[in-house]
């Protein structure tokens, strides 16, 4: 058995200028912008929920701007095949997650648990 849930949205965009991006998303949200560590800060910039409710990423990627949501689990392997069999398919592994395309065609991925209360928010699997 395993859990999962929607971790959040993620605002691909693509070309050079990521803080402009981040900039523009953050504005037109209400939310402000958060550094990222070092080692994530030239490829991503988190946006602020007031409510603390949502979490958004803006990403700069070199395909063509989208957005795309993220399902956490604390099983990868285990959520990947649960959405095969629902008619997903996998189409590339990055570092410690996979890049999932739906039947409608709709990218997603599926990224290791992180937020707080996922133990207690996330759908428990069979």
């Amino acid at each position: 058995m395993h859990k999962s849930k929607l971790a959040g949205f993620i605002i691909d965009c693509q070309g050079p200028e990521l803080a402009s991006a981040a900039g523009f998303w953050g504005g037109a949200l209400g939310m402000e912008l958060r550094a990222l560590p070092p080692e994530e800060a030239d490829s991503y910039v988190q946006l602020e929920d007031p409510l603390g409710a949502l979490h958004v990423e803006v990403q700069a990627v070199t395909h063509p701007s989208r957005v795309h949501l993220d399902i956490e689990t604390d099983d990868i392997e285990a959520e990947v095949r649960r959405l095969e069999a629902l008619g997903a398919r996998r189409v590339a592994q990055v570092k410690t997650w996979w890049v999932m395309e739906a039947p409608t065609g709709h990218r997603f991925c599926v990224v290791r648990n992180s937020s707080p209360g996922f133990a207690q928010q996330a759908r428990q699997w069979r």
